[in-house]
C-alpha cells in the first residue's frame, strides 16, 4: 500500500502547519496544507490531474470563520509560493518538512493538537494592570467573497471526488454539526484538543471504512438523528394528505415558481393556482409558502423539472 495522502485545511496558519510537520513525521503519510475553500478545490483537482488523489480531505469545521480567512485571495494564502505545479510550498503539495521554518515543539505524552495560549504578565504590585486596546472587527465582506464553511466545503468535495475520506477538525462538539457533517460525507470527527495519536487512529480508521465520532458525542447525534427522522416521517404523512394536482403545486412551489408561473406550467388560471396554494397551506399546516417549501424539503419532495 502506498502513502496516505492528506490535504489539510485550516485558516488558522500556525495551526494547520504544525499538525502538517506532525503528522508527516509519520512514514506512511504525505501531507499538504492549505487555507481556504478555493485553494483546496484547486489542490484536489490538480493532484486527481496529475494521477495522484488525496485519500483524506481533513477540513476545520468553522473555515473561513476568521478574519485572516476573509483577507488574501486564493492561492496567496498558507503554503502559497510561485513555481510550477505541485511544488513545495504550493497550495496543497505534500509536505514532508516544517512548513516556513515552523519547528513543532517536542511532543509528550497525551500532548494535544491545540496550541497553548499565553498568559498575560501579571500587574506590579500596587499598579493597576495596563488595559490593553481591544482590537477592532474586520469590516464586512460582501457575501459573494465570503468562504465557504469546512461542511459545506466537504459536500461539495465528497460529491466531486467519490473516493475522498473526509474528517471534519472543530474546536468544539456540536451534535447538530456532526450530523450535518455525516449527512455531507463526512466519516470522522475529531476535536482539535484531541491528541495526534487519536487523529492518526481516525485517519487510518476511515479509510478501512469505519466511521469515528466521539464517545461524548455520540448521544447528541443519536438524538438529532432521531428527531430528523422523526421529523421526515411527519412531513411525509402530511405531504401524503395533498391531491396529486396539490402535489403538482407544491412541486412548482419547491422550484420557487410564483402563482403565474404556476398557472402557466399547468394550464389552470392564477386564481386556480391560488385556491390550491392556499389548501396545501391549510394541509401542510403552515402559514407562509416558505414553510410549506421547508417541509417539503424534509419530505423528501423535490423542484418541478424545467419545462421542456
Amino acid at each position: 500500500m502506498g502513502r496516505i495522502r492528506v490535504l489539510v485545511v485550516d485558516d488558522h496558519r500556525i495551526f494547520a502547519e504544525a499538525l502538517a510537520t506532525a503528522l508527516s513525521a509519520e512514514p506512511e503519510i504525505e501531507v499538504g496544507a492549505v487555507g481556504s475553500a478555493a485553494a483546496a478545490e484547486h489542490a484536489l483537482e490538480r493532484a486527481a490531474a496529475e494521477g495522484r488523489p488525496f485519500d483524506i480531505l481533513l477540513v476545520d469545521a468553522d473555515l473561513g470563520s476568521s478574519p485572516a480567512a476573509l483577507g488574501p485571495p486564493p492561492g496567496t494564502g498558507l503554503g502559497a509560493a510561485s513555481g510550477r505545479p505541485g511544488a513545495a510550498g504550493s497550495p496543497g503539495a505534500p509536505q514532508r518538512r516544517p512548513v516556513s521554518g515552523v519547528v513543532p515543539a517536542p511532543r509528550r505524552a497525551g500532548s494535544t493538537l491545540a496550541p497553548q495560549r499565553l498568559a498575560a504578565p501579571p500587574a506590579a504590585p500596587g499598579n493597576p494592570p495596563v488595559r490593553r486596546p481591544v482590537p477592532q472587527s474586520a469590516p464586512p465582506v460582501p457575501s459573494a467573497r465570503r468562504p465557504a464553511d469546512g461542511i459545506t466545503l466537504l459536500a461539495r468535495c465528497c460529491h466531486g471526488y467519490p473516493g475522498l475520506h473526509a474528517v471534519v477538525l472543530a474546536a468544539e462538539e456540536d451534535p447538530h454539526r456532526a450530523v450535518r457533517a455525516l449527512y455531507a460525507g463526512a466519516a470522522g470527527w475529531v476535536a482539535k484538543e484531541s491528541s495526534l495519536t487519536r487523529l492518526l487512529t481516525v485517519l487510518r480508521g476511515v479509510l478501512r471504512g469505519e466511521t469515528h465520532l466521539p464517545p461524548a458525542l455520540l448521544t447528541g447525534v443519536v438524538r438529532e438523528l432521531t428527531t430528523a427522522r422523526r421529523d421526515r416521517t411527519e412531513s411525509e404523512r402530511l405531504v401524503e394528505s395533498l391531491t396529486p394536482r396539490e402535489k403538482q403545486v407544491l412541486r412548482c412551489m419547491v422550484a420557487g415558481l410564483g402563482r403565474q408561473a404556476v398557472a402557466e406550467r399547468l394550464y389552470l388560471s392564477p386564481h386556480t393556482v391560488r385556491t390550491h396554494m392556499q389548501n396545501v397551506l391549510g394541509k401542510l399546516g403552515v402559514h407562509s409558502t416558505l414553510a410549506a417549501v421547508a417541509l417539503a424539503r424534509r419530505a423528501g419532495v423535490g423542484p418541478a423539472e424545467a419545462a421542456g
